[in-house]
């Protein structure tokens, strides 16, 4: 790889030997766009869907088995509300969202309690037959269905998994009601617990995550898209999280203290520099 297809401009290797932790334990390398500040997974196979076909795939998993699912679910469904608060606080007036990529369902589900108008966005079939079951029918979660108009549109932890990226973020773009906004989460390669774990590091979770995004890669991105990010706002739980996912990989066994140690020690440092291990950006169109 010499060049970045989203940028356009040339990539150096940044780390090699990244392994897929979950379905295939085979090594991908991450190459650095220094323009950009984004990382890129190479080679990108062929058969993507393939490395999505496990039981150990958190965002397709809704029942709770094991202690680690639990906290996964439990983390999970705490966040709902706080991205809640973040929608009403951008736009007060909005009725209607659209989750891009909603897996299980769990968050439409939960904003259709809130009385939304929601839709679903979901290309895996497993996942997106929980989402209806979990919805009772009353909404129909599609393969890609992008035919109404929205106040709110969510990608959870999704832009980093589109290989058509700039495809993807000019339709939804279409898709906005005026005024609306654009909430997306992903991994931060610029926080302590990256630059910590290495590749070892959760959230690289190749070759399932395409790109590594940095604030300044989101803010180029969209702004490529005449789109412009109105605040960012930290998922701190994540680096709990991940750090609990990265001691695992390292070390070959749990190690929850360590983990613990090293998830306060990266949000205490993003205090100042904002470097958090996920992100929620919230964007606009620009006027």
């Amino acid at each position: 790889m010499n060049i970045s297809p989203i940028s356009n401009q040339p990539v150096e290797l940044y780390l090699d030997k990244v392994q897929d932790q979950i379905v295939s334990y085979e090594t991908f390398q991450l190459f650095h766009d220094k323009s950009w500040d984004m990382l890129l997974t190479h080679p990108v196979p062929k058969n993507l869907s393939d490395y999505y076909e496990s039981i150990d795939y958190k965002p397709h998993q809704h029942d709770s088995k094991s202690v680690f699912d639990r906290l996964y679910n439990f983390v999970r469904k705490r966040s709902y509300q706080y991205k809640f608060k973040i929608i009403k606080s951008f736009n007060p007036k909005a009725k209607s969202v659209l989750d891009y990529g909603t897996a299980t369902g769990e968050f439409l589900s939960f904003m259709h309690k809130k009385t939304f108008s929601v839709s679903g966005v979901e290309p895996n079939k497993k996942a997106r037959d929980i989402a209806n079951d979990l919805l009772n029918k009353k909404v129909s979660v599609s393969i890609d269905d992008l035919s109404k108009k929205y106040d709110v549109i969510t990608l959870w932890h999704v832009l980093e998994h589109i290989p058509n990226v700039d495809e993807i973020i000019e339709k939804l773009k279409q898709k906005l009601n005026p005024n609306g906004i654009i909430l997306v989460a992903v991994p931060n390669f610029k926080s302590f617990d990256a630059v910590y774990y290495k590749k070892y590091w959760a959230a690289y979770d190749v070759p399932r995550h395409l790109w590594h995004f940095s604030p300044k890669s989101i803010e180029r991105l969209f702004q490529k898209h005449k789109m412009e990010v109105k605040a960012q706002k930290p998922l701190y739980f994540d680096s709990f999280y991940v750090s609990l996912l990265s001691e695992k990989y390292k070390r070959k066994h749990q190690c929850f203290m360590g983990a613990f140690i090293t998830g306060l020690r990266s949000n205490f440092k993003a205090r100042k520099t904002g470097n958090y291990a996920s992100l929620i950006y919230v964007i606009k169109a620009k006027s």
